[in-house]
């Protein structure tokens, strides 16, 4: 059974299940603030992102008044090239890791560039399995110790500029293949690693090799490396349909007033889902211990996530966190059949294997 199926049975037939909590939490807790306001800061790496940069930080800083040194790069890629060059000349600089599941997988893990996070966790709201929609804190690798996802969203299949294209025109997978969209679809490039891919490999697992390769050939699909070049496509029509074009850049556009809808149904193409915006995972050797530990601990309750999920509309894995704003398309439904694209085994190994068979397969005669 997978964790997946696991986690809706629990939802549905069986209590949550509480999460032993020592008696003398509290004086754990005073004694970890105390020792993070001496060190004075934690330093962390993650995206830039506007609602860590303007909210999240701001408000840690003013209920505990440690500073926050947040260190933005463009993909967690680059994060993880950064840290290997610090290490190699010995510097351990960063406390804590705000990343992409490939790259949490796939480099921090297995390169133990990451310490246990659990062990970690002091506060009865997030230590108590009531608390969240899983029956307790869901740390994803396999001694489930060491990351921790916070969020839980559905993907939408596909975006379309209504100008061009009416959301009853495609009802299904297989109507990509009408004539009509030939040379109207755009998306990352399914060869390369990255979302173009994941997409790819999501497909064919889903929908065999001779869609895949009627979508991603027959149809003359727009490919591009730039995530900007997509979405700026998508809003002119030059191809209203994308693939792969992300919520982020989307919901600026409908901002600019842009006609573009997401669409989230597909009779014959499961939804899938993701953990964006971040995965969380604490750096071995951190510099600022104490301080990492009260902000992993304010990060993972409450407080923080309502600010994150009302911030960056995405439904976290609280289940006292208010969601009655959010588009309920992105919220998971239990008993609700989903691909799950966070599992462990999927990042780690079959994710790679479903890339590799997508560039075998358009790559053939």
């Amino acid at each position: 059974m997978t964790k997946l199926v696991a986690w809706l049975a629990a939802a549905l037939l069986a209590p949550m299940a509480a999460w032993a909590q020592p008696a003398d939490w509290q004086k754990t807790w005073d004694q970890t603030l105390a020792a993070a306001r001496k060190e004075g800061k934690v330093v962390i790496i993650g995206s830039p992102d506007p609602v860590m940069r303007n909210e999240i930080i701001p408000a840690f800083q003013k209920r505990y008044g440690i500073s926050v040194e947040y260190i933005a790069t463009g993909s967690s890629g680059q994060a993880s090239g950064r840290i290997r060059t610090e290490r190699q000349s010995g510097i351990f600089s960063v406390d804590v890791f705000l990343s992409g599941l490939g790259t949490t997988v796939n480099v921090f893990y297995p390169e133990k560039m990451i310490d246990p996070l659990k062990p970690l966790l002091i506060l009865p709201e997030v230590t108590d399995g009531s608390k969240w929609k899983r029956g307790k804190p869901w740390f994803i690798d396999p001694e489930e110790q060491y990351i921790l996802m916070l969020f839980a969203n559905v993907d939408s299949h596909f975006y379309i500029n209504t100008e061009y294209v009416k959301p009853d025109e495609i009802r299904a997978a297989k109507d990509f293949l009408s004539p009509k969209w030939t040379g109207k679809m755009s998306t990352e490039d399914p060869t390369s690693s990255g979302t173009g891919a994941n997409t790819a490999g999501h497909i064919l697992r889903e929908l065999g090799p001779e869609f895949t390769k009627k979508l991603y050939i027959d149809q003359k699909p727009g490919i591009s490396r730039e995530r900007r070049q997509l979405t700026d496509w998508l809003a002119r029509g030059t191809y209203p349909i994308c693939l792969t074009c992300r919520t982020d850049d989307i919901r600026q556009l409908i901002k600019e007033g842009f006609k573009i809808q997401e669409i989230f149904e597909l009779s014959d193409l499961k939804n899938r889902l993701n953990s964006s915006p971040f995965i969380l995972s604490y750096a071995n050797k951190a510099p600022h211990p104490n301080a990492a530990r009260v902000f992993i601990n304010w990060l993972a309750g409450k407080e923080a996530l309502e600010i994150y999920s009302r911030g960056y509309e995405s439904p976290t894995l609280r289940n006292d966190v208010d969601e009655s704003f959010l588009d309920p398309n992105t919220v998971p439904r239990p008993g609700a059949a989903y691909t799950d694209n966070t599992e462990f085994k999927w990042i780690a190994k079959e994710r790679v294997e479903a890339a590799n068979d997508v560039r075998a397969l358009l790559k053939s005669p």
